[in-house]
């Protein structure tokens, strides 16, 4: 890139999170709308940076509205690979 370059790694993710009331725990997701004859995708509620979970955050709000539960801003930290998949793959 010219004459700077991008940390494009993810070494954090935030969520928006709801609790249940036994305590389980579930990452939010809206619907977005149809586009054609294709319906509506899930879209987990996650970032990579503060930047999109504050684009996310009136999303949260009406969820939060709607089903009457508190929804927390979760940051992850730990970052483990796994697994590659697929071939020629570069990290």
């Amino acid at each position: 890139m010219r004459g700077w370059a991008l940390d494009l790694k993810i070494n954090e993710m935030y969520a928006f999170i709801a609790t249940e009331a036994d305590g389980q725990e579930g990452i939010c997701a809206f619907q977005t709308e149809p586009v054609g004859e294709v319906s509506g995708m899930w879209m987990p509620m996650v970032g990579a940076d503060l930047a999109r979970m504050e684009s996310l955050r009136p999303m949260a709000e009406k969820i939060a509205k709607a089903t009457g539960k508190q929804i927390e801003v979760i940051k992850f930290t730990n970052r483990e690979h796994l697994e590659m998949i697929g071939e020629g793959w570069v990290s």
